[in-house]
């Protein structure tokens, strides 16, 4: 009786080693780099055809995703977006390390092919550190618009590359999707 009992949890053990050797040998997994970068999930190959994580590429290309779950759709949308800075009437760029400077953000979008609940413009220093310049939660539905901030004081206190960027949501419960952005240098 104990022999049987071995002989099928040994039988058991061995067709579900092979079958995951099999779904294995089935399936490869697949580096994506990107820029340059590479990609935190990379992607598999299954039957000569590359299966790659949609959401990690769009938003490393700054589209936006919008997933229709009932149909199982994916829709991308990638619009222009963009950014201008501006210091009273003139452009705006490289900065001296801790100084403070006022200027606004001035962004041109155009090629929308989707509803809009907001908009978000954030400047993020060398180390990450975000501070929000300005959002507007109104529906946007236009294909083609310009938003300008109003004045922000900022200071440039590190040396590096500081990013201003330019996000959208679709619904107000999506998470904030960067569709562009302008790098400023501090020295």
């Amino acid at each position: 009786m104990k022999f049987r009992k071995i002989a099928i949890l040994l039988l058991a053990l061995f067709l579900c080693s092979s079958t995951l050797m099999i779904a294995n040998a089935a399936s490869q997994t697949v580096k994506v780099l990107l820029n340059g970068s590479e990609l935190e999930e990379g992607g598999i190959m299954v039957d000569g055809k590359t299966y790659l994580p949609i959401r990690e590429i769009a938003n490393s290309l700054q589209t936006i995703v919008n997933w229709d779950g009932q149909n199982k759709k994916a829709t991308l949308t990638r619009p222009n977006v963009h950014i201008v800075l501006m210091q009273d009437s003139k452009l705006f760029g490289n900065v001296t390390k801790g100084n403070s400077y006022t200027f606004s953000v001035l962004s041109q979008v155009d090629n929308l092919k989707t509803e809009i609940a907001a908009v978000k413009v954030a400047i993020f220093d060398p180390y990450g550190s975000e501070k929000v310049i300005q959002t507007q939660t109104d529906k946007i539905t236009k294909d083609n618009f310009w938003y300008r901030t109003e004045d922000i004081k900022y200071n440039f206190e590190h040396s590096g590359k500081y990013a201003v960027r330019f996000f959208l949501k679709t619904s107000s419960s999506d998470d904030w999707t960067l569709v562009s952005e302008k790098l400023i240098s501090s020295q």
